[in-house]
């Protein structure tokens, strides 16, 4: 790890030896102490040495830091490039005086290194003017940015391995506070790119709170930075592409041996993986690409599919343009791991519903996406007992995902799929059915709200409240779908309540927005719209491809919708206040009921009782949602 900090003699053989007078170029106002890439440090903190600009590539740098006896280049590499420049030169002019023409490139190797000096010199002072005017011009941009947000509130965020299907998702690694980076050194006035080393004070989700190396405890210098950016790489990166490392300005004084401090800072310590960035850029490929065709649920018409475009990949999110349709702004916004797309021919070999589309009217340039593009489901085996059409059960509303209403199995497909409508609502034609896989964690047994305390919405204009579901199954002349036929899977996927990340408003699923998990029930999280009413709240699976990192939309360039601001709350709580005096006339449910009744009013007699949920922060277990009982 340290082997690009050990010092290394200089090859004097290389170095230019002539007798010829230098002419003397005013030293830089400022003197630093500087680690060039051969890991020796310099500090002059009497300024008396000055500073000296390399004639072979411009770089400045204190002056007995340099190589050869005149203190000429920044490095060896670069006094033995001069020195092999300067024989070529040699040859070329002896050429000339043999009666040959000078070239081109003897005309360019002839050129005086004194220009060299003076142009770094003057773009110095340059840099210096315009950072003055830049800094006296400089207008603040308002707008949101989420280590303020985080600073300012103590809020913690949800961890980049949370998310499967982000960038860096599965080879995140074990990034953490503690962890050494090297990243531009701001607090400098050199006229080039310095780099110095920093530490990760705190992470949220791919931001991290750095600071530089020697300021102990003092944040006055405290920065955020997206771990994944271009500008943050491991310890080691400057001394192989040969980049020196710079100690801020705050704190050049304190120490006089900066190789030393490093080394004894950096024994033991964790950087990043050297193949980090390629890690980054590979996990930032999307296999999706623009003009594909694929099947996507018709958000006018819940029950059937059509055929979209891809017009746009960012970060995996597709934006899908229907075709045949007019408006190019008929779109819908999904992630390429989204369960609502699908590849072409899909809804035909299932049995859904599917508006066809007129194959004439196909664009040149379109091709069916491949079908292994697409996730896939996990098979199910419905030979014996199955789900079956008129069953009850309770659902996610796809039309209000801040509700889990009483539901009903309409229609039976292929492949485990079933169609299912929310009852009282439904609409005659059925064409607000909606497709659920058998293993969706959007579908619930009966009694699921009832025992982890949640709200079940009933049928619209049901009058017998408060609603219970064994006189509501013998009203219906139905039965319960059985508890055994549900997905009860729960991966310990890491999520806390009270943890920040950035969240597809699923009702207007091109917003991506600030975002707050509020409950956690084994698998299902309840996501809250930092600065919304919580009617605006959406339940959302764990693996759900609608969730994000913190930094998501920085590193993938999309927009990121902040906080609703007070003007935006006044508004909506004028029109909650409406609503929520219509809904007080709906009846919220039982918080609590014994699994004996339970036992022998939902279930039709079978020996089953339900795990009774976790608390909100605990709930993030491998356990089932059921345990079945021993006869």
């Amino acid at each position: 790890m340290f082997d690009g900090y050990d010092s290394c003699s200089e090859d004097t053989s290389s170095s230019s030896s002539s007798d010829e007078s230098e002419e003397e170029v005013a030293p830089l106002p400022s003197s630093l102490p500087i680690i060039k890439n051969n890991g020796q440090v310099y500090t002059y903190p009497d300024g008396k040495s000055g500073m000296a600009t390399c004639e072979m590539c411009g770089m400045v740098g204190v002056r007995d830091a340099f190589y050869s006896k005149t203190k000429r280049f920044c490095s060896v590499s670069c006094s033995r490039s001069y020195s092999s420049n300067s024989k070529k030169a040699s040859i070329l002019a002896r050429l000339q005086v043999a009666g040959k023409p000078p070239t081109k490139k003897a005309k360019v190797l002839q050129k005086q290194p004194l220009v060299a000096k003076l142009a770094a010199y003057a773009q110095y002072q340059a840099t210096l003017q315009n950072q003055a005017k830049t800094k006296a011009a400089a207008v603040p941009v308002e707008g949101f940015s989420w280590g303020n947000y985080i600073n300012s509130n103590s809020f913690t965020a949800a961890p980049v391995t949370c998310f499967k299907h982000a960038p860096m998702g599965t080879c995140w690694g074990d990034i953490s506070e503690g962890v050494r980076v090297e990243v531009p050194n701001t607090d400098c006035s050199l006229p080039t790119k310095v780099f110095w080393i920093a530490g990760i004070v705190k992470l949220a989700g791919y931001n991290a709170l750095l600071r530089y190396e020697g300021f102990e405890n003092d944040s006055s210098l405290d920065f955020w930075c997206n771990v994944c950016g271009s500008d943050i790489h491991p310890v080691g990166w400057c001394a192989t592409s040969g980049k020196p490392l710079v100690p801020p300005r705050t704190i050049q004084h304190k120490y006089t041996n900066w190789k030393a401090f490093l080394v004894k800072r950096l024994t033991g310590a964790k950087t990043l993986p050297p193949d980090f960035s390629q890690k980054v850029s590979e996990s930032m490929q999307y296999p999706f690409k623009t003009s594909m065709r694929v099947e996507v649920v018709d958000k006018t018409h819940l029950c059937r599919t059509r055929v979209a475009v891809v017009e746009s990949v960012i970060g995996g999110r597709l934006r899908l343009v229907y075709e045949e349709s007019e408006d190019k702004n008929d779109d819908f916004w999904c992630h390429m791991y989204s369960p609502l797309i699908h590849h072409i021919g899909w809804s035909r070999s299932i049995g859904h519903r599917f508006k066809r589309s007129d194959i004439t009217k196909k664009q040149d340039g379109h091709f069916d996406a491949p079908p292994h593009l697409f996730m896939k489901v996990k098979e199910v085996d419905a030979a014996g007992e199955w789900f079956k059409e008129g069953m009850k059960l309770e659902a996610i509303d796809p039309l209000n995902l801040s509700a889990i209403c009483v539901a009903t199995i309409r229609k039976v497909l292929a492949d485990g799929y079933l169609m299912i409508g929310i009852d009282g609502s439904e609409a005659a034609d059925g064409s607000d059915w909606f497709c659920y896989h058998a293993t969706s964690p959007s579908i619930f047994p009966v009694g699921f709200c009832e025992i982890n305390m949640i709200e079940l919405t009933p049928p619209r204009g049901y009058a017998k409240l408060p609603f219970k579901w064994f006189d509501y199954l013998r009203e219906t002349d139905s039965i319960a779908a059985p508890v055994k036929l549900f997905n009860k899977e729960v991966p310990n996927h890491g999520f806390h309540v009270g943890m920040k990340l950035e969240a597809v408003d699923l009702m207007e699923p091109r917003l991506v927005c600030v975002a707050t998990v509020t409950r956690i029930i084994h698998r299902l999280l309840r996501i809250h719209f930092d600065g919304w009413e919580d009617e605006y709240d959406q339940w959302v699976d764990c693996e759900s491809p609608d969730l994000y990192p913190v930094g998501w939309c920085q590193l993938t360039g999309y927009q990121l919708q902040p906080p609703a601001p007070q003007s935006s709350r006044d508004s909506q709580s004028s029109s909650s206040k409406q609503k929520k005096k219509a809904k007080s006339q709906q009846y919220k449910g039982h918080k609590k009921m014994t699994s004996l009744q339970l036992k022998e009013e939902l279930l039709d007699g079978e020996e089953y009782s339900f795990l009774q949920g976790a608390s909100d922060q605990e709930s993030n277990g491998s356990a089932s949602y059921y345990i079945k009982q021993e006869p």
